[in-house]
């Protein structure tokens, strides 16, 4: 299993050689853990339409491959990512309305719901700057693990833009409209310890642990009910936006679909028997 973004460059490494573009987005699967990693660490990892397609597929064929029990997303060099990269984006005088909308919605907000929306657990294990669409790709995953040395920016006021990639959304749903607004008003640099200390980050650890941290936390996903999981990741997401009648139904309806599961007759069962569970993922 690989033990740090390092060990996944090197592990992969002869079998990208060959797809120039599937270096930039490294991919490994172990124990079933599926391990995402953005590489343009000269660029600090500045995500490109191609990575951000490809990371978007990867995470769907997790969905889909029964094999896959959890998500690590992560980054090799200093940078998780440093926002997208802007360079071949046209100029005003190039752009007609609705180019800028369109690009937004086909490209950012796709990335971000693309980890909402994966049925398996997503683990952000955040070595570095996390910038702009790079901080809202991590506030997306599911549990934020992060370096000591990391950092979050909100950069966009600092380019005279608006939060896009979801942040307006993401954000007052984690730590409340007034926080948010202070980050994405200012766009002040967040260390990593106060991001855990607001609840963007779920612990800080010193950056030679974030590895090992990230991995000891997708493996016990991954050896958990992952169809519970996945019906858990739902509700959550969804409860900041329904109703308590809604949300009441859902959580019913979730628990009737979860019950024809192997692994909820495996986690009952376990109790009756007084055993350790054995959970399949099924």
């Amino acid at each position: 299993m690989p033990s740090s973004p390092e060990d996944i460059t090197e592990s992969t490494e002869s079998a990208e050689a060959a797809d120039p573009l599937h270096s930039l987005v490294l991919h490994t699967t172990d124990n079933g853990v599926c391990w995402i990693t953005l590489n343009r660490p000269e660029a600090m990892n500045a995500v490109t339409w191609e990575q951000r397609e490809r990371v978007i597929g990867l995470l769907a064929e997790a969905s889909a491959d029964p094999a896959v029990r959890a998500v690590v997303l992560t980054a090799t060099g200093r940078g998780f990512c440093a926002g997208a990269d802007l360079r071949g984006a046209p100029a005003a005088g190039e752009r007609v309305p609705g180019d800028v909308a369109r690009t937004i919605r086909l490209g950012a907000q796709r990335l971000i719901a693309a980890v909402l929306d994966c049925e398996k657990p997503v683990v952000a294990a955040v070595n570095g700057t996390a910038a702009g669409i790079g901080a809202h790709l991590a506030f997306a995953c599911d549990l934020v693990l992060a370096a000591e040395s990391a950092k979050f920016i909100e950069v966009f006021v600092r380019r005279g833009l608006v939060p896009d990639g979801g942040g307006a959304y993401l954000l007052p749903r984690l730590i409340g409209p007034q926080r948010a607004k202070e980050l994405m008003f200012f766009g002040d640099s967040l260390p990593a310890a106060e991001a855990e200390r607001l609840g963007l980050v779920n612990r800080t650890v010193p950056d030679g642990e974030l590895a090992a941290t990230a991995r000891a936390w997708a493996q016990r996903l991954a050896e958990g009910p992952t169809r519970a999981i996945a019906l858990t990741k739902q509700l959550v997401n969804a409860s900041m936006d329904a109703d308590r009648s809604t949300a009441f139904a859902a959580e019913a309806m979730a628990q009737e679909i979860n019950m024809t599961t192997r692994d909820a007759n495996e986690g009952v069962a376990s109790f009756v028997e007084r055993r350790a569970p054995k959970y399949r993922g099924i």
